[in-house]
């Protein structure tokens, strides 16, 4: 019986026409048969490669896209009631007020309004807020009134008091980790009768961060 080369039995229905002319042409010509399965080997590894590198590209836009949202939630705010050289006082007053702090060390995010006062939570989290009060009355003797109220919303949260006339200064400080929402409104009240005094050290300030976001 002749050798027919375009008989090729027993093969695969799967193989590609470029697999079953590399076969043919390795029953003819055992020479170019190596050459032919390299070329083979190379394409498909190159084929993988392109399919893997396609993949990695859009995990990266996929992290790029995160880690871009993460930056631009970034939230942190310290300030404090003033920064003049001499000691003032904010307040007494016949109504509750909002104290609005007027100097900032850090408020990244622009959270913080410095002419209201009122922070605006930037996206839904958890967050820890920090508020220090600190008066003095002036002299022994005096009423001494040293209190305020962090505010959510409206709504009292926590709050230190200090009503005497014992004492001629004191402060306190409360440090809270509350869940808010985008949008919401944290704020620092001055209750009716009470005051604050502070100069460039600072005694009186307002922090507040996010901890982690959970939107």
């Amino acid at each position: 019986m002749a050798y027919d080369p375009t008989f090729t039995p027993f093969l695969p229905l799967k193989l590609s026409p470029s697999a079953i002319k590399t076969m043919r042409v390795c029953l003819t010509d055992k020479a170019s048969c190596g050459c032919c399965l390299m070329q083979q080997q190379i394409h498909r590894m190159k084929t993988f490669f392109n399919m893997s590198l396609n993949e990695l590209e859009k995990e990266l836009v996929k992290t790029q896209t995160v880690l871009n949202s993460v930056r631009a939630s970034r939230s942190a705010f310290s300030v404090a009631l003033t920064n003049d050289e001499s000691l003032n006082c904010f307040g007494p007053f016949r109504d509750d007020r909002l104290i609005v702090y007027r100097h900032v060390f850090i408020n990244l995010g622009e959270g913080y309004n410095v002419l209201n006062g009122v922070f605006t939570v930037p996206r839904s989290g958890v967050y820890s807020l920090a508020l220090t009060v600190y008066s003095d009355a002036g002299s022994p003797g005096n009423s001494l009134a040293a209190c305020a109220g962090l505010q959510v919303n409206g709504h009292l949260v926590a709050g230190p008091r200090e009503r005497n006339m014992q004492d001629q200064e004191d402060s306190a400080t409360i440090l809270v980790a509350l869940h808010l929402k985008a949008g919401d409104k944290v704020a620092v009240n001055l209750p009716i009768g009470c005051f604050l005094c502070d100069d460039k050290s600072h005694y009186n300030t307002f922090t507040g961060f996010l901890l982690y976001a959970t939107d």
